[in-house]
């Protein structure tokens, strides 16, 4: 379990490729519809209660927003969609800014969707994976919410996503069952985001 992910912090906020940090190092990506628990998901994994903010008022993020672990390694909170407030134009100019990161983009090392274990594989929840498909990198469901069901109910929900991502997008895309309130899962997350950044090795290794 990695945890150095506890030393996140902010680092910016870019909301267009001049503002993007230099392109070095390892990145995971976060995407989520709004209300899936992206923010509290970020929060979990990296044991702060509010690294990421958590709003409630839906999709506020409006840029992508980084946050450091080491000099080598960035987390990055993507714009959330699902929400009828925002203007067209700006959703246009998201959708635009994040097709050109995902083409671009070379410290990019994984995604990491967040869904409602309730409402999972929406429109943008496939969107989002095939972006991670297309770049050739892997991609890892977060089904989140999980106490909100019962365990019956939760692997129910878990073999059925299971079943459609590899029907769409092969071994490419794994998928788990997690919630951050309950502590859920969050020590296998944290175990393949660490291993996506390379925060994993012994310390034999990076020494």
């Amino acid at each position: 379990m990695s945890l150095l992910l506890e030393r996140a912090h902010y680092l910016l906020s870019a909301h267009n490729t001049r503002q993007l940090p230099e392109d070095v190092g390892a990145e995971v990506a976060f995407a989520g519809r709004s209300n899936a628990g992206k923010s509290s998901a970020l929060n979990a994994l990296t044991r702060q209660n509010s690294l990421a903010r958590v709003s409630k008022t839906p999709g506020r993020t409006q840029q992508l927003v980084f946050f450091e672990v080491t000099p080598d390694a960035k987390l990055v909170d993507l714009p959330g969609y699902g929400y009828a407030k925002v203007p067209l134009d700006l959703q246009a100019h998201w959708q635009a800014f994040i097709d050109q990161y995902f083409r671009t983009r070379q410290a990019l090392r994984g995604l990491v969707v967040v869904m409602d274990i309730r409402h999972p594989l929406k429109d943008y929840d496939r969107q989002m994976l095939a972006y991670a498909v297309q770049r050739g990198l892997p991609a890892h469901a977060l089904l989140t919410k999980a106490d909100k069901l019962g365990r019956g109910q939760q692997g129910i929900a878990l073999q059925k996503v299971r079943k459609e991502l590899q029907s769409s997008f092969g071994d490419t895309v794994s998928v788990q069952t997690y919630s951050g309130h309950a502590r859920q899962g969050v020590d296998e997350a944290r175990e393949i985001i660490g291993g996506w950044l390379g925060l994993n090795k012994p310390a034999a290794e990076t020494a």
